[in-house]
């Protein structure tokens, strides 16, 4: 998981600008009919890293030095293809970026080496406009996400190590343990149909927006729908995030995410946030939408379809050009 929260109570200030919605309106704002971002390029080629063929995790050590920490921003992993999201940070935890980065993947004794799994790096960045006072006031926000898409034979303890070239020269990280479960043992797959549940909307709690809402500014926007009411009959993204609350530190950013692309896809989709905790409280445990997602992290995201089905999911960060992506599957 990315670097856990330092948890804030909310200030008087934030309370007093609670009804205050950046300047988007309930519907999403302006619309432009564009094009989704084409995904970024690769940060290297494959021939930029060793082969892993006839070797082992422990030949792979051998042949460069331990530098960065990996961060994983997944824990719920598939057999097969699975994106896969993560950090780089440094020992004294500054994030690291802009390097050509690869994963390799081992069983957990360190046989069967595969791979190189080149990542790309997602920029978590958005318009000044739909970022919330807790993004740009947290100096430790993450900015980007490194993503691969790595194939999981099978369910199992598995292993993975990410490469990265640093000023010139091959780095490593530490192995990093990951279990792989069974299909169908964790939250709502691509392909599978979406819970029904009731989420709540700014009418439904009387405009008490702050009740249902831990951003800073809280965006009326993405409270405008009851998830049990559209789904089924319009495209929807449903996002389990909580601003303030987050474990993980990316819950502030993904909710930005969210804004922007409502912002430009919000009249063909539905934009809905669920927040996680029971009356924003930690000590009350989950939610009931939450429970009902069987949602063991957050953040979560879910793309659905006009059938209900669910076309995309992601876990933890993700970038304005993945949402865009997904969004385009359903409109």
């Amino acid at each position: 998981m990315f670097p856990a929260p330092r948890v804030a109570r909310r200030s008087a200030t934030a309370a007093a600008i609670a009804v205050v919605v950046a300047g988007l309106s309930a519907c999403g704002g302006a619309q432009e009919e564009t094009a989704p971002q084409a995904a970024p390029a690769a940060t290297g080629a494959p021939q930029d890293f060793p082969r892993p063929e006839g070797r082992s995790l422990a030949d792979l050590e051998d042949q460069m030095p331990e530098g960065p920490i990996l961060s994983p921003s997944v824990t719920v992993l598939d057999p097969g293809r699975n994106r896969y999201g993560f950090g780089l940070f440094d020992t004294a935890r500054k994030q690291l970026r802009g390097a050509k980065v690869a994963l390799y993947l081992s069983r957990s004794d360190g046989s069967g080496l595969r791979g190189p799994f080149v990542a790309r790096s997602e920029s978590l960045k958005v318009g000044p406009q739909f970022q919330s006072r807790q993004t740009a006031q947290d100096p430790d926000t993450t900015n980007n996400v490194y993503v691969a898409d790595v194939d999981f034979p099978s369910a199992g303890a598995w292993a993975l190590t990410a490469v990265a070239r640093l000023d010139g020269r091959l780095v490593r990280t530490g192995p990093s343990g990951v279990k792989v479960g069974r299909k169908g043992s964790g939250p709502p797959e691509v392909g599978d149909p979406a819970p029904r549940v009731h989420t709540p909307t700014v009418q439904s709690v009387g405009g008490d927006l702050e009740s249902i809402d831990t951003r800073v500014p809280p965006l009326k926007s993405l409270h405008q729908h009851d998830l049990a009411e559209v789904l089924g009959k319009d495209p929807v993204v449903l996002v389990f995030a909580t601003p303030q609350l987050c474990q993980s530190r990316v819950c502030g950013p993904v909710v930005d995410v969210a804004a922007e692309v409502q912002d430009r896809y919000g009249r063909d989709v539905r934009f809905i946030h669920m927040e996680i905790y029971r009356d924003n409280d930690l000590s009350k445990g989950f939610r009931s939408q939450v429970a009902a997602y069987r949602l063991p992290t957050e953040p979560w995201t879910f793309v659905i379809d006009r059938q209900g089905i669910v076309r995309e999911r992601f876990e933890g960060a993700f970038s304005v050009g993945e949402l865009e992506r997904a969004v385009a599957k359903v409109r």
